[in-house]
């Protein structure tokens, strides 16, 4: 893939590997920038469902402008392949940060006070992310933060489809339970999205509580060898109560 074109954009470099596709660095030879741009893996192309999800996440970003959200340019279609075009993001996620140990509690509030905005801003149009982790969440060289990949993003009043789940990275396929449909990441969902339940912003909020814990201690709240060992930790764990019981609070003691 390196050294092609897609359209007017050349790919330079390999940046990684999400639920919803390949990101790649690339140039845009028109205008004489680097941007980001997550392909469509080739094998989706046909499936309505994957198609669907990544125009959303195009949809998604495009109603949301603020300086803690990476932001996206545009949606392409080069040799039957379609690709976002996104702000590319210089610096390391905050996963690679935590290779190097915890932070320091007045470290980690100004990183949680950039997170919480972004989150705010998405929030306040009805949009949840789903998947929020140290891997989503980007360092610039000036020290913003960037919440990044909103792939499994949805609309709080508008889809009724329960999503949700995985462990790391984000699972590519669907998992049926009892409740509904599971995408996402295992270590970072609340109880209810772990269920596959319809969720709202609290799982965010959810998530949000689980990095911070990461970043001041260093390890991971929930863990487990396998993506169900890492769900039953996050159900089952001593010290966290469910809404049910908790009056739509939870407790991590």
């Amino acid at each position: 893939m390196i050294g092609t074109k897609l359209a007017h954009y050349e790919v330079t470099s390999h940046l990684g590997t999400g639920g919803m596709g390949e990101v790649y660095q690339a140039t845009d030879t028109k205008l004489g920038r680097s941007v980001a741009i997550k392909l469509l893996p080739e094998a989706f192309s046909h499936d309505s469902d994957r198609v669907a999800r990544f125009e959303r996440e195009a949809r998604v970003l495009a109603s949301l402008n603020h300086p803690n959200i990476a932001a996206i340019y545009g949606v392409e279609e080069s040799q039957g392949r379609k690709f976002l075009v996104m702000e590319l993001v210089p610096g390391e996620t905050l996963a690679d940060r935590l290779k190097r140990g915890p932070f320091t509690l007045d470290e980690a509030l100004e990183v949680c006070r950039q997170v919480a905005e972004a989150l705010q801003a998405a929030h306040a149009k009805d949009i949840l992310h789903r998947d929020l982790k140290p891997a989503n969440i980007q360092f610039t060289p000036e020290g913003r933060v960037k919440v990044l990949d909103f792939g499994l993003a949805k609309m709080m009043a508008s889809d009724d489809q329960a999503v949700a789940m995985s462990h790391s990275p984000t699972v590519m396929s669907p998992v049926h339970t009892g409740g509904g449909v599971i995408l996402g990441t295992a270590a970072y969902m609340s109880p209810e999205q772990a269920k596959g339940k319809l969720v709202d912003r609290r799982a965010d909020i959810w998530a949000f509580g689980v990095v911070l814990h990461e970043m001041l201690t260093g390890r991971r709240l929930f863990d487990g060898e396998t993506v169900s060992e890492t769900i039953a930790s996050v159900l089952k764990r001593p010290g966290i109560r469910s809404r049910s019981r908790c009056g739509g609070s939870c407790e991590v003691a």
